[in-house]
């Protein structure tokens, strides 16, 4: 179940199923535009748009940026710019210890205003307690896979338009909120109605070596709500091959089912398996954790 589900694909896919659909509790929000669209993503309207709120509305203020870099030129600028004692700011983003998230998803224990920045991990999985303002910045951040690199890098790209209705919608949890969107009205008539499936954009080894741990030998004999392109699948098959997990017929090898039993992708697996061979699981160890990790020496603070 979700809020931004396509309800209408998965019903076709499941031979015309009836849709159920359950209304939340939900207040009215107000939705602001900008009289016309900024260069890309600019940092400074979005401090002006926070500065703004802060003079004009009530309530804590939650602002969506695309990632933790941009949220973190904007905690800088905030500071800079305003020392209120009766105001917090708090980022919220996946790669923040525990305890940091807590504290921006918590109300103040001093009871000051507070002022949320966070990446799209706030769109959905979160309520937090005292929001009546949504500063949407309209950009996201989705991986997508370069297929001649054979890596896949993070794109910054606009939010579709269910995603931006369900950031809109954080502002109307508790009661009647306010949502200011950094573009124009022009530019939400354009937006694309859902988000790409991830299927599309994808790395497809982990699923590739999956199917073949299963014993499909044709993709496109399954029902897929979005189904694999048969060229990135084809190159996640060239690469299980070169790292002996398929054979030349395709199927599934004893090296195949050894990295798929673990938690990680083909190539790191693999690389896991060859270096405990070579007396070398430790150094291996690490290295996949320095591959996996974006930051993997922060230090808790």
């Amino acid at each position: 179940m979700s809020a931004t589900l396509d309800g209408a694909a998965v019903a076709r896919l499941l031979g015309d199923a009836p849709i159920i659909a359950s209304a939340g509790q939900a207040y009215p929000v107000a939705r602001h535009y900008l009289p016309r669209d900024p260069d890309g993503l600019d940092l400074a309207i979005v401090v002006r748009a926070v500065r703004d709120a802060l003079d004009r509305d009530s309530g804590d203020i939650l602002v969506f940026l695309p990632g933790s870099g941009e949220i973190r030129q904007v905690l800088r600028r905030l500071e800079a710019e305003s020392a209120r004692a009766d105001l917090r700011v708090s980022p919220l983003y996946g790669d923040l210890p525990d305890a940091d998230q807590r504290r921006a998803i918590q109300p103040d224990p001093d009871g000051r205003r507070k002022i949320v920045l966070a990446t799209p991990i706030a769109e959905t999985s979160l309520t937090i307690e005292g929001v009546g303002i949504v500063i949407d910045s309209g950009w996201t951040r989705v991986p997508r896979f370069d297929p001649r690199a054979g890596l896949t890098r993070l794109e910054t790209v606009r939010v579709s338009a269910d995603a931006a209705e369900q950031r809109a919608g954080r502002a109307g949890r508790l009661g009647p909120g306010v949502c200011y969107r950094l573009w124009n009205e022009a530019t939400q008539q354009r937006f694309r109605p859902h988000r790409n499936p991830e299927m599309l954009d994808a790395d497809l080894a982990p699923l590739a070596l999956e199917l073949a741990q299963w014993g499909v030998a044709d993709a496109a004999s399954l029902a897929w709500l979005d189904p694999p392109p048969p060229g990135a699948l084809a190159q996640a098959c060239d690469l299980l091959t070169d790292l002996e997990a398929l054979d030349e017929q395709g199927r599934i090898t004893p090296t195949g089912h050894e990295l798929a039993e673990l938690p990680a992708h083909p190539r790191l697996a693999h690389l896991l398996r060859r270096g405990a061979a070579l007396g070398l699981g430790d150094l291996a160890a690490d290295l996949a954790a320095l591959l996996e990790e974006r930051d993997l020496l922060r230090g808790e603070h």
